[in-house]
């Protein structure tokens, strides 16, 4: 029987955390799902102990090709019409799909919807500052400035994915920041305002938290602003935003003693506050 929800869960050397993380998938409310589990090349055990679980779907790579490649590889062999994606240091409260599914029954022109989340670092939870809270709507202005939906918080159909591509394995951060540029645009966020997920942090092995990161999310407004589609009000708003995190890394750099990369930067940052369309890019791709 093809399930209607696809869970997936990525992971890398993290068997005590996946474990977790899937125990919490199991004890949801809402039944009608399957877990799909995208082993990244890890040699912890995870995949031999995952695999000999009846319940889950277990994949792995030969290789490490990091988290856009394990979700994508779990997006192809889902089934379900609705994928849900759960990192494998976070958890679910029993009720989140259960909460989402009756959510997106009420609101059947939506394709894509969240859900609130708490925070935890180091065991500890944390306040989450205000900048960061979920909103509903038609987000991508805000989406500009900081990633406003979570990947352990998404639930998406398929087909925005088969329409717009999925997570872009060329980015080994920032990846959600990218795809949900490309989809805010197009459609409305339905957003389920409790706090159905239980986000983790604190790791060593976490990306988000280092300098650099920004770089990342840079390449995504370049190819964001590339798009000949995109509307005039976002494109003038996507190139301010591109203008301000490419000068502010400029001056990273610049601090770092980085002087030739400063320059590059700097130079995109001026092409942002001058360019009028998307061919304007065409040398920071």
């Amino acid at each position: 029987m093809v399930p209607l929800v696809s869970v997936i869960i990525p992971t890398y050397n993290r068997a005590g955390l996946v474990r977790l993380a899937v125990a919490s998938v199991k004890a949801q409310t809402f039944r009608d799902f399957e877990i799909v589990v995208v082993d990244d090349g890890g040699d912890d055990g995870t995949y031999e102990a995952l695999g000999a679980d009846p319940e889950l779907r277990v994949l792995r790579h030969p290789g490490r090709q990091g988290v856009s490649a394990a979700r994508n590889r779990g997006v192809t062999a889902a089934r379900g019409e609705w994928l849900a994606f759960l990192d494998s240091d976070d958890l679910w409260l029993p009720d989140k799909l259960a909460r989402q599914m009756s959510f997106l029954e009420r609101r059947p022109e939506l394709l894509i919807c969240q859900t609130d989340e708490t925070w935890v670092r180091r065991g500890v939870r944390v306040n989450k500052p205000a900048a960061h809270r979920k909103a509903a709507g038609w987000i991508f202005l805000p989406s500009l400035g900081r990633c406003m939906i979570s990947p352990s918080a998404v639930m998406l159909h398929r087909r925005l994915l088969e329409a717009h591509g999925g997570f872009d394995e060329t980015l080994p951060a920032a990846e959600d920041y990218d795809l949900w540029l490309r989809l805010t645009w197009r459609y409305e966020v339905g957003l389920v305002d409790e706090p159905l997920v239980i986000k983790r942090g604190g790791h060593p092995d976490q990306l988000s938290g280092q300098w650099g990161i920004d770089r990342f999310r840079i390449q995504a407004l370049v190819k964001l602003l590339a798009d000949p589609d995109l509307p005039g009000d976002y494109a003038r708003a996507a190139r301010r935003m591109l203008a301000a995190k490419g000068a502010i890394y400029a001056q990273g750099c610049h601090k770092r003693g980085r002087q030739t990369e400063a320059a590059w930067y700097e130079n995109l940052s001026r092409a942002a506050g001058s360019a009028p369309g998307p061919n304007a890019y065409a040398a920071y791709r």
